[in-house]
């Protein structure tokens, strides 16, 4: 997924998340503030970077893990890739009714200057990351030997 954003934004200058602000929203829920009107527009908090990159990794293994809890182990003997790709697709959901409403961009992207954009970006980014996942099942697979 990162490999992605970054080939999107060196090949066709798209810019790509700011795990930055990811930080900011994660370091403000300790001090009890979930929703943001504005997510860049709330002050910072300290190492905002760190946090938020490290999140997104944190975030990641957790869909991982939760692909194998919902496929179950034997795929990642034999990976497919119809489970990873529409689990990745599927995962867009948090985005859309997690994240985004709560950094102040609205359900799905509604409050940003082009929704259907973004939601598409989104779409594809979480289609990218369920490739990765079955790309990485294989990768593991060689590395290890177990392949059948």
């Amino acid at each position: 997924m990162d490999l992605w954003a970054l080939l999107l934004k060196r090949c066709l200058g798209v810019p790509s998340l700011d795990f930055t602000m990811v930080g900011r929203w994660i370091g403000h829920l300790p001090r009890g503030r979930w929703m943001h009107a504005g997510i860049a527009k709330s002050p910072p908090v300290p190492g905002e970077r760190l946090l938020g990159w490290v999140t997104h990794y944190l975030i990641g293994m957790f869909f991982a893990a939760l692909l194998l809890l919902m496929v179950g182990i034997e795929w990642a003997r034999q990976p497919t890739l119809l489970p990873a790709l529409s689990f990745g697709v599927l995962s867009v959901v948090a985005p859309f009714f997690v994240l985004q409403p709560a950094m102040g961009a609205g359900i799905a992207a509604s409050r940003t200057p082009q929704p259907n954009t973004a939601r598409l970006r989104s779409i594809v980014a979480h289609g990218v990351f369920g490739i990765g996942l079955y790309l990485a099942a294989w990768a593991l697979l060689l590395i290890t030997g177990s392949a059948r």
